[in-house]
């Protein structure tokens, strides 16, 4: 770790000092007391993968004011880039003036974060063992997936219980539950195979994990929604947003904070987390509006939540019906999240739970097209000419 700092004396000179600090305890701690003797007011640090973590907690335990800045935003000359050269330039800049902070939520939601990130990766291994489990029953030509809607449903578990415990076909019908029942014979044509003692072996071992995962972020899912004690107004409030569990909301807080006057407006909120169309012009020609790489965390929830509220009765579903027609279902979900995230960030400044106005956008778009359409279908004959 280098650090370099530069002191103006009263007559307008400017005096450098470089020195190598350590990364252990003892060394931040040393790095702290230099500036602090030196009286320094701003002290500004690239953000490389995770190692400025510790540095920033030191700094700010010492109280000490530092910016955290993106290492896109101040790279130096190419080819001359070393940690001396690039600590300098950086106190150069902070000098004049021309860095900008990157947001840095307060400790408690730092911690938090690598909660809330594990359980998104538990939750993602899970999908991932049933998807193997769906795969060797196909293996072994067991089409389970072909017939029920859930491979992880009630039914589906028990039968594949049956299935290991090596239970007849006719005894397994009995697990079938709902309306499942319409699909009997297609289900017993589905499980009239023999596995394999390697097979079966898997299986087990594939049914055990599933359970152990869940068990895990039921665990990670108590701690998180305890540790949201001090912002239990702001949870609740995103509770009423549709497709917004308490889980999901609970991660949009660790994500963003409450604070959005750290943001400013919601329009720099949806750039900061990746949610917003891409600048890209030149000579006068707009290029790909491809959204910038942005908050990955945050990113995954909105197009999850987007994906559940298209589905409930609410302003959401009227906007995905008209963008998804030209667009496509990807597109109009990051769409959908986009506007998500700006409602999400007025209510966490007003302190409002959420109101839905009502807004059908496939109206909207009808009326805003439909003389165009009826001038077209007028042209080619799908209508008749007025005199």
């Amino acid at each position: 770790m280098v650090g370099t700092m530069l002191l103006e004396e009263e007559d307008g000179s400017i005096n450098q000092e470089t020195r190598n600090f350590g990364t252990f305890k003892r060394d931040r701690r040393e790095m702290c007391d230099w500036l602090k003797s030196h009286d320094v007011e701003l002290v500004v640090m690239e953000s490389t993968g995770i190692y400025w973590k510790s540095i920033y907690t030191s700094l700010e335990k010492a109280e000490i004011v530092t910016y955290v800045v993106n290492a896109r935003h101040v790279k130096n000359v190419p080819g001359r880039k070393t940690d001396v050269s690039d600590s300098q330039w950086l106190a150069a800049l902070a000098r004049m003036g021309l860095l900008k902070s990157s947001f840095i939520p307060i400790n408690d939601l730092r911690e938090l974060r690598i909660i809330s990130r594990q359980r998104m990766k538990l939750n993602g291994t899970l999908a991932s063992e049933k998807n193997r489990l769906s795969k060797v029953l196909d293996d072994a030509g067991i089409r389970l997936g072909g017939v029920v809607t859930d491979i992880d449903g009630v039914s589906a578990r028990e039968i594949i219980d049956g299935i290991i415990l090596g239970t007849p076909v006719e005894e397994m019908m009995n697990f079938v539950r709902g309306r499942l029942k319409s699909k009997t014979d297609d289900l017993k044509a589905c499980l009239d195979e023999e596995l394999s003692p390697r097979h079966i072996f898997l299986l087990k071992k594939l049914q055990n994990h599933i359970q152990f995962l869940k068990s895990e972020i039921e665990a990670f899912d108590t701690y998180l929604f305890a540790a949201m004690s001090p912002y239990q107004k702001q949870w609740e409030i995103l509770q009423t947003v549709p497709g917004v569990d308490k889980v999901a909301a609970a991660i949009l807080i660790i994500e963003i904070g409450i604070d959005m006057e750290r943001f400013g407006s919601s329009e720099q909120l949806s750039s900061w987390a990746g949610m917003c169309p891409g600048n890209n012009e030149s000579a006068g020609k707009r290029k790909s509006g491809k959204t910038r790489k942005g908050n990955q965390a945050i990113r995954s929830i909105l197009c999850e939540i987007a994906n559940a509220a298209r589905r409930t009765k609410c302003q959401f579903k009227g906007k995905y019906e008209s963008l998804v027609i030209r667009r496509g279902h990807k597109r109009t979900i990051i769409a959908l999240g986009h506007k998500m995230l700006r409602v999400i960030f007025v209510m966490l400044k007003n302190i409002k739970p959420y109101f839905d106005p009502d807004i059908n956008y496939e109206e909207l778009m009808v009326g805003r097209n439909a003389p165009r359409w009826l001038q077209a279908l007028k042209k080619f004959g799908y209508l008749p000419q007025t005199a």
